[in-house]
């Protein structure tokens, strides 16, 4: 008996130390912080009791979507439908043994990822203790030369000598080129403070690149007038995480979705929908996806810090912009198919909106950007610099954006000349900017003239938010 006890003893000692190192692997069902394996799987609490109530009640839960949402760690309670099946999808079930009674097999599966698991913390934390010698290796001169060569390749202008005028939109129809005589636009729709948190995910690291710079310095640790060292890596591992945390679809969710696309039957659905129809549903995609845009504002440090004039000002004419340069992470190049109500399909489904060179020119240009191969972190630096623009009209306080807009190129730069042989990636990017504002104009004007023949449509069954956006009718205009 003596010696059962013992091993008993010893047994359970073991078991609560392994479950106490399990618990630093997230929960496998919203990435919250896990509490050990329940059911079968690894979850947090939340996730271990909501699936415990759905089988004692039998419960029966419906999508209000296209049941493809998001679980996350902020929005598992909005659709039990998807939580549920993600639940089931991976493993959990109440026949499921406990940790106790697991096969050998199983049991030195679920060892080797909590090493791994504590592996890539301990690397993270090492990173993090080396974060400031790495960054002094890195930025040990100045980068103005580089702008300068910058400069001379696409003939743009610096004010101060060191930050970037982005190119304005060309002829007298363009985004930027505004009347300075008209009014400014109404600031009362855009509720800034009433938009919930979208997503989580990971902090994301940069991994610093010694010798990056090799032009001279100015003092005191500085990059250039005003721009330090430290400043640059905040604003730039709060960007990519920032756009980590609130893209609709991971890379790997993209990846996964990338073949399936809409079937034959599917496209002609689409083509025979009414006008109205497609544009509505068109609106309401666009509509959600600026909801995240809205978001990704709101977690750049010092965006905030602006006035709520400028704040609503530069999502008023950038949102649009963003989610176009987003959407390139959403197109397959290969067969020129873009994400469209959880499926891949091509510019045959879109014809019913009655404006196919709008359609055409949104996939040439979502080609054209994936052309350049860009990263996430790249993708996440370009659409925080499209939004947080000078040009923008009516701003009250341009040098406040200014200086946030020039920490942001110089990050933009830097990741860029870590990650592309190729020098002109950078000029070629930035002259992508005037066919984005090209893009808005059109949109705003076929809006406009679907509006004049679907008044009702667009007043009644438009999401509120792209009708404040976008303003299509006087009937939403300044109040």
């Amino acid at each position: 008996m003596r010696r059962r006890k013992f091993t008993t003893d010893k047994y359970i000692c073991v078991f609560f130390s392994f479950s106490a190192q399990i618990e630093v692997i997230p929960c496998k069902i919203c990435g919250d912080k896990s509490s050990g394996i329940h059911y079968g799987v690894i979850t947090c609490e939340g996730c271990k009791g909501f699936f415990r109530r759905s089988q004692q009640n039998n419960a029966s839960y419906s999508c209000p979507r296209q049941r493809n949402c998001l679980i996350d760690r902020t929005n598992r309670n909005r659709c039990q439908h998807c939580r549920l099946q993600k639940c089931l999808a991976l493993g959990m079930s109440r026949d499921a043994v406990k940790f106790g009674r697991m096969s050998k097999k199983q049991r030195d599966s679920l060892y080797a990822e909590v090493q791994k698991h504590q592996q890539r913390l301990q690397e993270q934390r090492q990173q993090q203790n080396g974060e400031a010698e790495a960054l002094a290796r890195v930025y040990t001169s100045s980068i103005s030369n580089g702008l300068s060569n910058l400069h001379n390749e696409i003939g743009g202008t610096y004010s101060n000598g060191h930050v970037v005028d982005l190119p304005k939109a060309q002829g007298p129809n363009g985004f930027y080129n505004v009347d300075s005589t008209q009014p400014s636009p109404d600031q009362s729709g855009l509720d800034m403070s009433g938009m919930k948190q979208i997503k989580q995910e990971p902090i994301y690291d940069l991994t610093p690149v010694p010798n990056l710079f090799t032009y001279s310095s100015y003092p005191d640790g500085q990059l250039a007038p005003g721009v330090t060292m430290s400043e640059l890596d905040r604003i730039t591992q709060n960007i990519i995480k920032s756009h980590l945390e609130t893209c609709q679809y991971t890379a790997e969710e993209l990846q996964q979705l990338a073949w399936q696309t809409h079937t034959y039957e599917e496209v002609k659905l689409y083509q025979s929908k009414t006008r109205e129809v497609l544009w509505q549903q068109c609106a309401i995609q666009i509509t959600h996806a600026i909801q995240y845009v809205v978001e990704f504002a709101k977690r750049i440090n010092g965006f905030m810090e602006l006035c709520q004039n400028d704040q609503i000002l530069l999502l008023k004419s950038g949102c649009l912009e963003v989610v176009l340069v987003r959407m390139c992470r959403a197109f397959n190049p290969l067969n020129n198919t873009v994400l469209f109500e959880g499926k891949y399909g091509g510019m045959q489904m879109f014809k019913a909106l009655g404006c196919d060179d709008l359609v055409s020119a949104v996939f040439d240009f979502a080609k054209s950007l994936c052309s350049l191969q860009l990263t996430e972190e790249e993708i996440a630096l370009f659409s925080a610099a499209v939004l947080i623009s000078t040009d923008r009209p009516w701003l009250i306080e341009p040098r406040k954006v200014q200086k946030l807009q020039e920490k942001i190129y110089f990050a933009l730069q830097h990741v860029m000349q870590k990650n592309h042989l190729d020098e002109d990636v950078l000029a070629k990017l930035i002259a992508r900017i005037p066919t984005l504002s090209a893009l808005c104009t059109l949109h705003t004007e076929e809006l406009q003239a679907f509006q004049q023949s679907h008044p009702e449509t667009v007043n009644v069954l438009f999401p509120p938010l792209y009708k404040e956006l976008f303003n299509p009718d006087s009937s939403c205009g300044p109040k």
